[in-house]
């Protein structure tokens, strides 16, 4: 299947700003305001290719996600794997994008078709509908951000990096195991990096989630609800005391660098992370990595890397009772 045409920039002009100097000075602002060294390193970070960022409209998130983007080592870059999870359609495993080009409203990326195609003779990926492509922003959001720091990273004639955009849908671990081992011969290419596309608790009458416990024991989790005869707004701890509580640990899961521990996480909690399934699909690959190294260069090849770590962690809202919503930001980078 040739790839045609090019998708429309569809959130620019409401997520974010469509004009393109306003745009640049405000994603430079929030860039500039990241300290020089983040978790002790000089920024970019030295082989850090892949990144987990918030998608939400920049007011709420690209404050946030300016720390995962300050991180990300785009130095050896051609290619950038977007990986988000599907707003707009169900979709079970993985799905490619058929459009040739993505519009910025600082220019158009050009999308790597020789990639694209390798992806789908696998037979492991369906093509995205071309009108849900368009109306998904868990893709779009981070193409201003990519542009940017390719931007400051680049020599004015330097190529310019292709893009693989990836819709990732449900899959239970073994699934998203399967498919991290397939893009490990990507991650293993340092010429690629990767954006992991995800926002995290999703909390509140918004969203219909309203678990909530007083403490770390999340078997202890109820819902806030009259009907089942709990309090809506608990005293203490406050509901986004526990929000907090919640999202630190699916970080720890995520920084234990183990596929199943995150796994096991949500299954327990239930967290509303929309990017789960990419985040799970990436683990795997990294996961399978570090074994790799491991293996041919001894056991302190993978020790300290091949996993991510958080550097920021936000909310939209301080969530105090059911009436209210909430949605968490994170931002992480992996080195390898």
């Amino acid at each position: 299947m040739a790839l045609r045409g090019t998708r429309a920039a569809d959130h620019a002009g409401s997520w974010y700003t469509a004009d393109a100097k306003t745009l640049s000075t405000e994603l430079d602002e929030w860039l500039d305001n990241v300290p020089a060294q983040v978790d002790g390193q000089s920024v970019p970070i030295a082989g850090a290719r892949a990144v987990i960022a918030p998608h939400a409209g920049y007011r709420y998130s690209g404050p946030c996600a300016a720390w995962a983007y300050r991180a990300l080592d785009l130095r050896r870059a051609k290619r950038v794997f977007v990986l988000g999870p599907s707003h707009t359609y169900y979709l079970r495993g993985c799905a490619l994008t058929t459009f040739a080009k993505f519009e910025t409203p600082f220019g158009d990326f050009q999308v790597d078709s020789d990639t694209v195609t390798q992806l789908r003779d696998t037979g492991k990926f369906s093509a995205i509908p071309r009108h849900n492509d368009v109306a998904e922003h868990s893709l779009e959001m981070h193409l201003p951000y990519i542009w940017k720091v390719l931007e400051r990273t680049l020599s004015k004639d330097a190529a310019w990096p292709t893009l693989v955009p990836i819709m990732v849908g449900d899959g239970d671990g073994a699934a998203e195991k399967a498919l991290g081992e397939l893009l490990l011969p990507y991650l293993e290419d340092p010429e690629n990096a990767f954006v992991v596309s995800s926002d995290f608790c999703h909390w509140g009458r918004n969203f219909q989630y309203y678990h909530y416990c007083p403490g770390s024991d999340f078997t202890e989790i109820r819902e806030l609800s009259s009907r089942s005869g709990s309090r809506p707004r608990p005293a203490e701890p406050p509901v986004h005391d526990f929000i907090q509580t919640l999202d630190a640990a699916a970080f720890t899961a995520i920084e234990t660098g183990s596929q199943a521990v995150f796994v096991d996480y949500l299954r327990l909690t239930e967290n509303t992370v929309c990017g789960r399934h990419p985040i799970s699909v990436t683990m795997a690959a990294l996961e399978l990595l570090a074994a790799k190294s491991c293996s041919a260069e001894g056991a302190d090849a993978a020790k300290g890397c091949k996993r991510f770590s958080f550097v920021r962690y936000e909310r939209s809202e301080l969530a105090q009772s059911t009436s209210d919503s909430s949605v968490s930001y994170g931002s992480a980078y992996a080195t390898f």
